[in-house]
């Protein structure tokens, strides 16, 4: 059955979160990565950069998440007991954001997480009170991990939520797909394309 109460793709202020663009992605091309990415992962990633073009545009705030992690380990929790191996770490060039390929600005915001929702032990919540944002778009890595749980964690903050489905990728495609399911059934029209996107940020 259809949502009787289908919403705009941007309800109010938007803001652009920008997760976990960091350098590896355009640095490391060994076959073995500590974070299995899918096919075409660097090309996703790439397109993610209109968005901001985008954002720096026509004003609406770029929130930058970067993953991060203490070399000691002492932060990483169970993260290291599924399929990941340590990855992130604090001073190692991989690990910083890609400041040239995002074109990162001064007058952007950028927040270091030591999870995977970029909510979970960050001033996210504050920022985006005070930018007095509504509409959340997301982009970035992993669809599966650190996107989708940033997305159920702003859901239930009562954000309005978009992902940017061709500027998004995952551990592998299916568990990319499968992630895209589950956040269009927590708020129909979440998935979106890049072109539709851009439209809707131009309107703003």
């Amino acid at each position: 059955m259809p949502n009787p109460n289908p919403r705009a793709l941007i309800e109010g202020r938007p803001a652009l979160i920008v997760i976990d663009i960091q350098a590896s992605t355009f640095i490391d091309d060994s076959d073995e990565r500590s974070i299995p990415n899918m096919p075409g992962y660097r090309d996703r990633m790439t397109k993610a950069r209109d968005l901001v073009d985008k954002a720096h545009e026509r004003g609406i705030p770029v929130i930058f998440i970067q993953e991060a992690h203490r070399p000691d380990l002492v932060d990483f929790g169970r993260e290291l007991d599924g399929d990941e191996t340590v990855h992130c770490l604090e001073g190692d060039p991989r690990t910083e954001l890609a400041v040239e390929q995002m074109d990162i600005r001064a007058t952007d915001y950028t927040i270091k997480k030591r999870r995977y929702s970029s909510f979970f032990g960050t001033d996210l919540e504050i920022l985006l009170k005070g930018l007095k944002a509504e509409t959340l778009i997301l982009c970035g890595g992993l669809t599966d991990v650190c996107v989708h749980y940033t997305f159920a964690d702003a859901h239930q903050s009562d954000y309005f939520c978009r992902v940017v489905e061709d500027c998004v990728a995952g551990s592998s495609i299916e568990a990319h797909e499968a992630s895209l399911r589950a956040m269009e059934y927590l708020q129909t029209g979440a998935r979106r394309n890049l072109s539709e996107t851009l439209d809707a940020m131009e309107a703003v």
